[in-house]
């Protein structure tokens, strides 16, 4: 019996994949991954941003040691 309904559910799984449901399923699944991806690119962005900052403010008061160690933090970071 179990057989049965796992056969079921497996030929309307496959109609449903067919119709634009099934479409609409699948675009929603790429979107989803697409929006993952630009998240840890926007996370990766900030990171940069911030090594940027902590190298301005160092390089504007002349401080090489404050540079050398955002460098360094930020080669760790790759």
């Amino acid at each position: 019996m179990a057989d049965v309904r796992a056969r079921i559910r497996g030929v309307a799984r496959r109609a449903v994949d067919r119709t634009p449901v099934g479409e609409l399923v699948r675009r929603v699944e790429a979107l989803e991954s697409e929006i993952e991806e630009l998240r840890q690119q926007n996370l990766r962005l900030a990171e940069i941003a911030d090594v940027v900052q902590e190298l301005l403010v160092p390089l504007s008061s002349r401080d090489q040691a404050r540079v050398d160690a955002a460098i360094e933090k930020f080669s760790q970071g790759l």
